[in-house]
C-alpha cells in the first residue's frame, strides 16, 4: 500500500508537523499491514471444549480400579451427601474411600475435577430448613469448607429437589426462592475466596428441574450469576407412577401427538428465556428407562394408557437381555426417541440409546451449550452410552 503524499505550502514549523504526522501514519499504515498477515490475531477465541459430567451413584458399594473411565469424562458428581442438623454429612458408609478413589483419578486425567453433589430427590427435604437464614446457611457453608478441604474436592452440586415444591417431600415453603439464591450467592462468595487459600478453581453448580414449575420457583437469571454449570435434568417427562400413559421420559424434540408436548429442546428454550445463557447449561440424558405395563399395542404402545408396575425402571445395561426377550426397538423420527414394546407381555419402556444420545450431542454442539451430563454412571456397565456422548462431543465438536 503506498503512502499518501502530503502537499505544505504553509511556514516551515507547520511543515515539519506536518511531515511529523505524514511520518506517524505512515508508521501506523506499516504496523497495520504487519498485524492484518497474521489473520489469527484478530480470530475469535476458540469455544470451550463441551464438558462431560458423570453423576457416580455407588450407594454402599466400593469404587475399584477400573471402574470409572476418567479419560471420557470432564467433571465426576459424586452422589450423594446429605444434610444432617442443617450441615453437610456423608451419606453412606464407603463415602471417604470412594471420593478418594475418584481424587486419585486426577493421576489418569489431570484435567478432571472432582464434585460432592448434596441433596437429590430422597434428600432434599433438610434444603428449606437450612437455607431459611443467614446464621443456617453460615453454619452449612462452613461444613462445606472442611467437607471440601478434608476430601481434596474440587467443589459442590446444589441437588435441591425442588425450592418451593414438593419432591419427595412436602417440606418446603414460598422463602425458598430466594433463600435457594441467598444460599448460592453465599457458597459462591465463600468459593472465591478459598480459591485464593487452596490455588486452584473452586466450581458450584447446581442439578435443576426441567419443568416451568421449577422456573417459577427460582430466580435462575440471577442464580446463573453464581453457578459455574446448570445441571438441566433433561429427563423423567413422563413416568409410570405419575402418568397414566406412555410417553418419551427423554425426547429431543416433542411430538405433535404427546399431550404434554415435552422435550429436552423446549426445556432448554425456558432456561435461556428464564435469563440462563447457553453457555452454562448441561443437557442432563439418562442411562436409565420407566417400563409400563398392560399398554394396548396400538402405535407399538407409545401414548397409550399404561400401568405401574414392579421394577418399572431399567438400566440401560438391562436393555439388551430385553431384546433377546421378545422386546422390539422403535424409533420417533420427530422426538428423535427410541422406545421397546413387548406385544405379548404388553409391555412398553422409554429410554435413552447411543442413536439418541449422538442426536443429543450435536444438538448442544449446534446450540453452544456447555455439554452433557447423565445420570447416573452406573446404569451402564458396558460403557455403550459413555462411547456414544464422547464421541458425539469431542469427535464432532471440531465441525462446529
Amino acid at each position: 500500500m503506498a503512502s499518501p503524499v502530503f502537499f505544505c505550502s504553509h511556514t516551515p514549523a507547520r511543515c515539519n508537523k506536518v511531515e511529523r504526522v505524514r511520518t506517524s501514519f505512515s508508521a501506523w499504515l506499516s504496523l497495520l499491514a504487519i498485524l492484518c498477515s497474521f489473520p489469527s490475531l484478530f480470530a475469535a477465541p476458540p469455544a470451550a471444549k463441551p464438558i462431560i459430567v458423570a453423576y457416580v451413584f455407588p450407594q454402599h458399594a466400593l469404587i475399584h480400579d477400573g471402574d470409572i473411565a476418567a479419560q471420557k469424562v470432564t467433571r465426576i458428581n459424586y452422589a450423594f451427601a446429605n444434610i444432617k442438623s442443617g450441615l453437610i454429612v456423608n451419606g453412606f458408609e464407603n463415602d471417604d474411600r470412594n471420593l478418594a478413589a475418584l481424587v486419585a483419578l486426577k493421576k489418569q486425567n489431570p484435567s478432571l475435577t472432582v464434585l460432592v453433589s448434596v441433596g437429590g430427590w430422597l434428600w432434599s427435604g433438610a434444603f428449606s430448613d437450612m437455607a431459611l437464614t443467614q446464621a443456617s446457611r453460615a453454619a452449612f457453608i462452613a461444613s462445606v469448607v472442611e467437607f471440601v478441604g478434608r476430601n481434596q474436592l474440587d467443589g459442590l452440586d446444589i441437588d435441591w429437589e425442588y425450592p418451593g415444591l414438593a419432591g419427595s417431600t412436602t417440606h418446603f415453603r414460598p422463602e425458598d426462592k430466594q433463600n435457594y439464591t441467598l444460599l448460592l450467592k453465599e457458597l459462591r462468595s465463600r468459593f472465591d475466596e478459598l480459591e485464593k487459600q487452596f490455588h486452584r478453581p473452586l466450581y458450584l453448580t447446581i442439578a435443576t428441574g426441567a419443568s416451568p414449575e421449577f422456573l417459577a420457583h427460582t430466580d435462575m437469571d440471577k442464580v446463573q450469576q453464581y453457578v459455574d454449570t446448570v445441571n438441566l435434568m433433561a429427563y423423567d417427562y413422563y413416568e409410570p407412577d405419575s402418568d397414566a400413559i406412555t410417553g418419551h421420559h427423554a425426547p429431543l424434540f416433542p411430538n405433535p401427538a404427546d399431550p404434554k408436548k415435552v422435550s429436552a429442546d423446549a426445556s432448554v428454550r425456558e432456561y435461556e428465556k428464564a435469563g440462563v445463557p447457553p453457555g452454562k447449561i448441561v443437557l442432563g440424558v439418562p442411562f436409565y428407562g420407566h417400563v409400563w405395563g398392560q399398554v394396548p399395542e396400538a402405535n407399538h404402545g407409545l401414548f397409550q394408557p399404561g400401568k405401574n408396575v414392579k421394577n418399572a425402571w431399567v438400566q440401560y445395561g438391562g436393555v439388551d437381555g430385553l431384546l433377546k426377550n421378545g422386546f422390539v426397538r422403535y424409533w420417533d423420527p420427530v422426538a428423535k426417541a427410541p422406545y421397546l414394546y413387548n406385544a405379548e407381555k404388553q409391555t412398553f419402556v422409554s429410554y435413552d440409546d447411543a442413536e439418541s444420545l449422538v442426536l443429543k450431542c450435536k444438538y448442544v454442539l449446534e446450540g453452544k451449550l456447555r455439554g452433557v451430563m447423565f445420570w447416573d454412571y452406573e446404569s451402564d456397565p458396558t460403557g455403550t452410552l459413555l462411547d456414544a456422548v464422547d464421541a458425539g462431543l469431542n469427535k464432532n465438536s471440531a465441525a462446529y
